[in-house]
């Protein structure tokens, strides 16, 4: 094994040796796949969490009409939507260009953390008439990668061909991504795709606290335009009524979690952090791929926006998958620094905590089940 792979970590051995029919867990930091292009497309589909996502799963808060309004407006413009087969999208050679869409081709939820902003959007794809093929699901973050795997005009190509893109967790980060993002959505609006996004930032105050968003005014105020904003209040579900995370468990108890959970990883939290950094984050939810559970060691506050970033993405992976996160050390409330916090990208890290608090709470009953 190069200097470079690291080693799967060994067992701790104030646990004791593991118990017959025990596993050995697997490893994320000796996981590097590559993913090819053409699976990045296929998988733009709602992730397993949500697979099962409808309108008329979606409870909305009495105390929130905002919430029952969404589901009624993301219907509508669901029915909407033409899903005609391939080759209602084509035009034989003597037909006109069609005329640019009027008005806002999309829509933007616009709302906090946990108020079913994904499960909307979920929603929304299973129920636009079209083929699983002719709609794309996916993070900001796994369109951006798409980009950078197939190409911008490649992107178009395919995207093009849709009939509906849903992105969540709609964000930019830094002047490149407006620009790019502003044109990629211009010329699939032209193209009469339907767009509908998530975020918690409103579509004209994008990339506020990150960059010189005045200088890009322009790009920001041609996104916004693509969308209606639709506001959706509350508060976050995954801690409404429910206990709090389960405060950090000890090294002994994590190392022996994940020798008698079939399917689990353990790691050195620090390890971890130092590993993502040499993989691409289009990679991190192959990464997790037939990881049932993430056991972690050691749990820092993280070192540096970077590695903050980082794990934000490995975060919405693990969460998308509903794999239960035990852990050793820090509370993920002790994640990030004060001034992260209040920063520019406040909004992401208090996401990461949100869901990493809920796979911790799903992660209390392996526990419970291995003492």
């Amino acid at each position: 094994m190069s200097p470079s792979q690291p080693s799967a970590p060994q067992p701790d051995p104030t646990a004791g040796p593991p118990a017959d029919g025990d596993a050995v867990p697997a490893a994320l930091t000796a996981r590097a796949p590559q993913v090819p292009a053409d699976r990045l497309v296929a998988e733009m589909v709602p992730p397993p969490r949500f697979q099962g996502a409808r309108f008329d799963t979606y409870i909305p808060d009495a105390q929130q009409p905002s919430q029952a309004e969404a589901v009624q407006v993301l219907s509508d413009f669901a029915d909407g939507i033409d899903g005609g087969g391939p080759a209602a999208g084509k035009r034989r050679w003597f037909a006109r260009k069609p005329a640019a869409p009027q008005g806002p081709r999309g829509v933007y939820l616009d709302g906090g953390y946990g108020v079913g902003k994904t499960h909307l959007l979920a929603s929304l794809w299973h129920a636009t008439p079209a083929p699983a093929e002719r709609k794309a699901f996916g993070t900001f973050v796994e369109l951006t990668n798409l980009v950078g795997a197939l190409g911008f005009q490649q992107t178009v190509k395919t995207l093009g061909e849709h009939k509906l893109l849903c992105i969540d967790e709609f964000e930019l980060d830094d002047p490149g991504d407006t620009v790019l993002v502003s044109t990629l959505l211009g010329k699939l609006v032209d193209s009469g795709v339907a767009l509908a996004a998530t975020s918690n930032t409103l579509p004209g105050k994008l990339g506020e606290g990150r960059f010189a968003a005045a200088d890009f005014l322009r790009e920001i105020q041609g996104l916004s335009a693509h969308f209606r904003p639709l506001r959706i209040d509350g508060e976050d579900y995954r801690h409404r009524g429910l206990p709090e995370a389960p405060p950090p468990y000890d090294d002994e108890t994590v190392t022996r979690t994940a020798y008698r959970t079939p399917g689990a990883s353990l790691d050195d939290f620090p390890s971890l952090l130092e590993h993502l950094s040499r993989v691409h984050p289009s990679r991190y939810g192959a990464m997790c791929d037939g990881i049932e559970a993430v056991c972690l060691t050691d749990v820092q506050a993280v070192p540096d926006q970077s590695t903050a970033l980082r794990l934000v993405v490995l975060a919405d992976r693990l969460y998308d998958r509903e794999v239960p996160v035990v852990t050793s050390g820090k509370a993920f409330d002790e994640l990030f620094s004060d001034e992260m916090l209040r920063g520019g990208y406040r909004k992401k890290y208090f996401r990461a905590i949100s869901r990493l608090t809920a796979l911790a709470r799903d992660a209390g009953a392996l526990v419970a089940d291995d003492r």
